[in-house]
């Protein structure tokens, strides 16, 4: 297969040497100043950018006809404009503010846990998320994530790095040098706190499930998530 890299930051190299691993050959590594030259001889294009181009990235993939993964966060106010579009071209697309496949269990695990939650209204439940001095965004994608589930099985209307109302869900969101990713959610009670907890070693995880991600969505049409990709229950 062969593989168009839209951002060559620390997660393309990983990317690069992961695809290269499993016998996938790399067509373009495009960084924010570089061009789309190579990007139509590819399979299946994997976007790790910066906020600011992911959206220009997905759409050239989409006028390419190249199906593309994304996993860069920080550009969701648009995500339902690019899925208007991916539907209009006839084009393929995952986007996965996660592609860790432990994390992705963990999106199981708290969607299950905030619908045995919903009534015990003696719990608050809080978040924690750190991730390294470089990444641009703060919460994470991956803790939005984890806010909506909470809010869509919860009375919780939406969530608030600060100065939370009662419907707010606190996310206090710390950048600490050399941190891949940790993901924390607090139920506190007066008398005991419920914690559930996910944290990541390396960015190996979200680089083999991008790939991984990328195997399975060449040759499909829509739009697509990891829950497809790894045949999560609903």
């Amino acid at each position: 297969m062969k593989i168009a890299l839209l951002g060559y930051g620390k997660m393309g190299k990983v990317i690069e040497r992961i695809a290269l691993e499993r016998g996938h050959e790399i067509v373009l590594k495009k960084s924010s100043t570089s061009s789309y030259e190579g990007l139509e001889n590819a399979d299946v294009a994997i976007d790790f950018s910066i906020p600011d181009s992911a959206v220009c990235n997905i759409k050239q993939c989409f006028d390419t006809n190249i199906p593309v993964v994304c996993g860069t966060t920080g550009w969701l106010e648009r995500y339902n404009e690019i899925v208007s579009l991916c539907e209009s071209k006839n084009g393929s697309f995952i986007y996965g503010s996660n592609f860790s496949l432990g994390v992705n269990i963990f999106f199981e695990l708290n969607n299950y846990l905030a619908k045995m939650m919903s009534n015990l209204k003696q719990y608050k439940v809080s978040m924690e998320e750190i991730h390294h001095t470089q990444k641009l965004d703060a919460p994470s994608g991956t803790a939005i994530s984890l806010a909506k589930d909470i809010i869509d099985n919860s009375d919780y209307t939406s969530w608030t790095l600060n100065n939370p109302t009662e419907n707010d869900i606190l996310i206090d969101a710390k950048r600490i040098e050399n941190v891949p990713g940790t993901h924390s959610i607090f139920y506190d009670s007066s008398v005991d706190q419920i914690e559930i907890k996910h944290t990541a070693h390396n960015r190996e995880g979200f680089a083999l499930g991008a790939v991984v991600a990328a195997e399975w969505l060449v040759n499909k049409k829509g739009v697509f998530t990891m829950k497809d990709v790894l045949n999560l229950g609903n």
